[in-house]
């Protein structure tokens, strides 16, 4: 066993690593790397995770959706539970707890419903002019990417032909703040709510945040009828840098990005915008795809110059005004102006800041993990040595190449677990 800096855990982290480690060595000789990390985790409960430290930030079921995206921005957090109101002060965790509320929740349900109200009418054109709600035209309008310049020559009094003006009249609509989140509980990722409880397995965790897309996994007290913890994606990237120099660690990590599969996708494969395109594009196509980021590339080339993901919407959500000097909010401005606003508000480590972060096929799976984890980010695009886009790896592509699903695992753990619609999954 080998620790690159110290022979004593250096975090909570670590010490579940060390667990790892001794089980590590009592597997026996015949099982290949992975099988012996399954049996690893199958045997340590997620109630050995440590505490997250905003796991104790909850959403009540009556909060507004305007309240709701300024918790989460004031904690710097992209989901949390949410509280029913109307449950009784003795109801079980199951009764109490509704859903889990997220950015990208939020995001996805107002352009899901701008897309409702399009179907609704026998054209586009005639929902923009004809409706009495402004907001819901100009919805509809950015979830269909209708500010190019075409569009607002064609609409000149559009809600989204002046730049800035589609959130400017979503902030201060009734709809937004009047709408709970108690009310869209039963949309896309909001319920059920699928909680783990303390006995629960690590492996049991690590799957649900790889193979069963969830961004994070609440774990409930039954004594109690709270959520005692939150493991998110990033908490696990962050535990799994932790244990580098352990030797259950290096034979994986250790390993090139090539030699593990990665990226899982062609290059071909890549959903992009370009710098010039609407910003708002951007946002559609992370709806349409079902994928959580994007990244911005030169025109006419595939050589990235940042990435934009569906949780920065919130600073067209909370701060507006950053685009009212702009004639066109182009995906380009939208990186820069947000630089510029992350630096008025003296928000220096945000990774918003850090520009376009990249890796290359023959790095370390261990070298990626802690670039990662440094600079608190959920993807990194992999370049060729031009600079020119070859895939991307997130935290969740990293996880499921740490365990898989034995056959007939989960048996009937999703029993009354509804399917999500097709397309939630951002």
């Amino acid at each position: 066993m080998v620790m690159e800096e110290s022979e004593t855990p250096r975090s909570p982290e670590a010490e579940v690593g060390m667990q790892v480690e001794d089980l590590w060595d009592i597997q026996e000789q015949q099982l290949t790397p992975t099988e012996k990390l399954n049996a690893c985790f199958e045997s340590i409960p997620v109630s050995a995770f440590p505490p997250a430290p905003s796991s104790q930030v909850e959403i009540r079921s009556d909060t507004s959706l305007a309240e709701a995206v300024k918790l989460l921005a004031r904690h710097k957090i992209l989901s949390a539970p949410v509280v029913d109101v109307k449950a009784p002060e003795d109801a079980s965790w199951i009764d109490r707890y509704i859903g889990v509320v997220e950015f990208a929740g939020i995001v996805v349900w107002i352009l899901h419903q701008s897309e409702r109200m399009e179907d609704s009418n026998t054209a586009f054109d005639s929902a923009i002019s004809d409706t009495e709600d402004s907001t819901a035209s100009a919805v509809a309008a950015a979830a269909n990417g209708m500010s190019s310049p075409r569009f607002k020559s064609m609409h000149p009094d559009s809600p989204t032909a002046t730049c800035g003006k589609f959130f400017e009249t979503l902030t201060s609509s009734d709809f937004y703040k009047n709408t709970k989140v108690g009310d869209i509980s039963g949309s896309f990722r909001w319920a059920p709510f699928l909680a783990l409880q303390k006995a629960n397995s690590f492996l049991t965790m690590l799957l649900l945040l790889s193979k069963y897309r969830m961004k994070s996994v609440p774990v409930v007290d039954l004594g109690e009828a709270k959520v005692d913890n939150i493991i998110t994606q990033s908490a696990v990237i962050h535990m799994l840098k932790e244990c580098a120099g352990l030797h259950w660690f290096e034979s994986w990590g250790s390993k090139k990005l090539c030699e593990l599969g990665l990226p899982l996708m062609k290059p071909r494969q890549i959903i992009k915008v370009n710098e010039d395109e609407p910003v708002l594009q951007a946002f559609k196509l992370m709806r349409q795809k079902g994928v959580g980021a994007v990244p911005v590339v030169e025109n006419g080339g595939s050589k990235a110059i940042g990435n934009i993901s569906i949780r920065d919407i919130q600073f067209l959500l909370i701060a507006p005004q950053i685009y009212r000097e702009y004639r066109s909010i182009t995906a380009k401005n939208f990186l820069t102006s947000v630089r510029s606003y992350l630096e008025d508000e003296h928000e220096k480590d945000s990774p918003l800041l850090s520009g376009m972060v990249t890796c290359q096929r023959d790095d370390t799976l261990k070298e990626v993990i802690k670039k990662l984890d440094s600079m608190k980010i959920h993807r990194i695009y992999v370049v060729d040595g031009g600079g020119n886009l070859e895939g991307v790896i997130t935290l969740r592509d990293i996880i499921s190449r740490l365990v898989h699903e034995p056959r007939g695992y989960f048996g009937d753990f999703f029993d009354g677990v509804l399917p999500l619609p097709a397309n939630s999954r951002v």
